[in-house]
Formats: C-alpha cells, structure tokens, sequence
C-alpha cells in the first residue's frame, strides 16, 4: 500500500508543474513604444518572380543577380525558332484564305458559284487570321521585358535551360522608392496621421534618414492592440536596399 501510494502521489504531482509553467506571450504582440521607437523593415514597392508562359529553352538571361535593370529592359530572351516557323505557315494561310475570299466573291459577281462557297471562303478566312493571331501572341513571349525599374534578387533559370510554362526564372524587385513597414500601437491613430514626420535608423548602415507615414492600415490587430503603417523615406538612396530594417522614431504628442 505505501508503494501505491507513492506512485499516486507521483502521478498527481505530473499535471500541476505543467499547469504552472509560464505562459508565453503572444507572438504578435507589438512593443509598448513609449519613446516613440518602433522597428521597421524596409521592403520593395513591387517585387515579383518571373515565370516562363511558354515551353522552350532560355537563349539568353541580360541581367546578372544583384544586377539593375531600366522598365523595359529586356530580362530573358527565349529559343523560339519553331514558334516564329509556325507563325510564317500561318501568315501564309491567311494569305490563301484571302486570296480564295477575293477570288469566290469575284466569281459569285459572275453567278459562277453560289454564296455558300463565298461564306465557307470567308470563315477559312477568319480562322486563319485568329491562328495567325495566336502565333504572333505566342512568338511576343519569347522576349520578358522588366515591367518597372529595379534589380534581379535571385536567378533561379540558367541560359540553354529548358522550361516549361510557370516554371520560375528570376525573382525581381523594385528599387524605386522603399517602403517602412511597422505595426504600431493602435493607441497612436489618436494623433498619427497621413504625412507624419519619422526619422529612420537603419541598422546596416548605420545612418538616418528621414521619412513620412505614406498610409495607415484599414484594421486593427485585435490580440496586438497594433495597426500597420506604412512610410516612405525622403528622396531616394541607393545604398538603401530591401530587407534592411531599424527603428522608426516619431515624436510622440505631449
């Protein structure tokens, strides 16, 4: 019986310890910020991953990673013989169906032939020129022009590779202007406000700059009590680069 019980009170002792341990705070809880210091990140306007949309080899990758690129630069330049083939035998079809359409309606003129062979002429027609139409969307892809300035972050594609369409090649982003993103305290929408003035530590670089609240988020974070915010530095600075981050500081209302 004393060695039962001693398993028991063993066994009971187990679950009280475990309910006892501390709790851990939340993740999203964001920082009281009573000196009006918040972290923040910079991060890319636009960033996106370019895919191929259709299946053929890369014939040439213009930009190195790490390296800039101007809006409209061409980024990737696909083989696409076979496809640019394709598209001549279309433009040659359409070419006959126009001509059989010119030379149906002529003999139609001349009560030679009736108006169904004129109709069936003119649809041949209209079906060469949406295959014709398909080629030339076809063969424009095999050239990936940048849709805005910025830097190539990461190649994933090689030259002579072939891929197929979605597969990724680079990922991109924008190095126009960076944006400062930051939870704050929903307690600052009190006083914050559009065009609000900041002053930016960036860790990396170990200087300041400064900054203003470009946007406040449309929804508060019910378990932080913390709404995003969102601000742009002043001028640009091209040592400034996306994922570095610091401390916003405001100058908190008296």
């Amino acid at each position: 019986m004393r060695a039962g019980s001693m398993a028991l009170f063993t066994f009971i002792a187990v679950p009280v310890l475990a309910a006892t341990a501390p709790v851990q705070p939340p993740a999203l809880a964001a920082p009281p910020a009573s000196d009006g210091r918040i972290r923040t990140q910079l991060m890319a306007r636009n960033a996106t991953t370019v895919s191929s949309e259709i299946a053929a080899k890369i014939a040439r990758l213009s930009v190195a990673e790490g390296g800039s690129f101007g809006k409209g630069a061409v980024l990737v330049e696909f083989e696409c013989s076979s496809y640019r083939a394709q598209l001549r035998k279309a433009e040659a079809s359409l070419e006959a169906a126009r001509q059989l359409v010119k030379v149906n309606t002529r003999l139609a003129e001349l009560n030679s032939i009736g108006k169904l062979e004129v109709d069936q002429a003119e649809a041949r027609a209209r079906e060469a020129a949406a295959e014709a139409s398909y080629m030339h969307t076809v063969v424009a892809k095999c050239v990936v022009a940048a849709p805005y300035a910025g830097r190539v972050a990461r190649r994933t594609g090689a030259a002579f590779q072939f891929v197929s369409p979605g597969n990724p090649i680079l990922e991109i982003v924008d190095i126009g202007q960076l944006e400062l993103r930051m939870l704050v305290p929903s307690k600052w929408l009190a006083w914050l406000r559009t065009g609000a003035k900041l002053t930016v530590q960036v860790d990396e670089l170990g200087r300041s700059f400064p900054a203003s609240v470009a946007r406040l988020g449309a929804q508060i974070d019910p378990v932080s009590q913390s709404v995003l915010a969102v601000a742009v530095i002043d001028g640009a600075d091209p040592s400034l680069l996306p994922g570095m981050s610091g401390w916003a500081s405001f100058s908190l209302p008296r």
